[in-house]
């Protein structure tokens, strides 16, 4: 068995921004993408996986993020911070734009290891949701879904929405887990540490 590599996601710092993939780093070593309705909690996901305030940039304006973020954890690991959709009042032309980035770098980025998706534990598996869960398993890409504000339900609640959402998406095991996450309380942090590991760590 391989020792598992021991990864300070504390020391993360902000590398670059791109609008198309053609603006990223070279496509080496290994990344974890970060994606999510713009009102899901991603930045602050990030900010507090990293325990860092400012490091992905919260708004009280969903849509601000409108830029592939690129954060460094090391030479080797970085986390990457996907364009916000489906919330953002933004021009059609715009959200397309997104959405064909969005499914280039998923399908196209060699080094991406594993996604993150962010959804509202109270409004999970919108549309745009299941296009990016379909975009993950056609590129055969493990996806762990955050089922993020889990402080705003009480424990039956949540818990009855996580087993939902496993349910409806048994088709994809074994691509996709769940759990439940608070970056308020920092319900469900250590499971998404391990994850995170675990993605870093994987193969090609």
């Amino acid at each position: 068995m391989t020792t598992p590599v021991s990864i300070n996601y504390h020391q993360a710092s902000f590398l670059t921004s791109a609008a198309k993939l053609s603006q990223l780093p070279p496509d080496t070593g290994v990344e974890v993408a970060f994606a999510g309705r713009s009102n899901a909690g991603k930045s602050s996901a990030i900010n507090t996986l990293t325990n860092q305030k400012r490091l992905a940039k919260t708004s009280k304006t969903p849509g601000r993020t409108q830029l592939i973020n690129l954060f460094e954890i090391d030479a080797e690991h970085r986390l990457v911070d996907l364009p916000g959709y489906g919330y953002a009042k933004v021009p059609l032309a715009v959200k397309e734009r997104w959405q064909k980035t969005l499914g280039e770098y998923l399908q196209q980025r060699q080094c991406l290891r594993g996604l993150i998706l962010l959804m509202d534990i109270r409004h999970p598996l919108k549309p745009f949701d299941k296009d990016m869960i379909e975009w993950a398993f056609e590129s055969q890409l493990a996806t762990h879904i955050l089922l993020t504000k889990a402080d705003k339900l009480k424990r039956n609640p949540r818990n009855n929405t996580m087993q939902q959402v496993k349910s409806a998406l048994k088709e994809f095991k074994p691509f996709i887990s769940v759990q439940t996450f608070s970056s308020l309380d920092r319900t469900g942090l250590d499971e998404l540490y391990h994850t995170l590991d675990t993605f870093m760590q994987a193969s090609d």
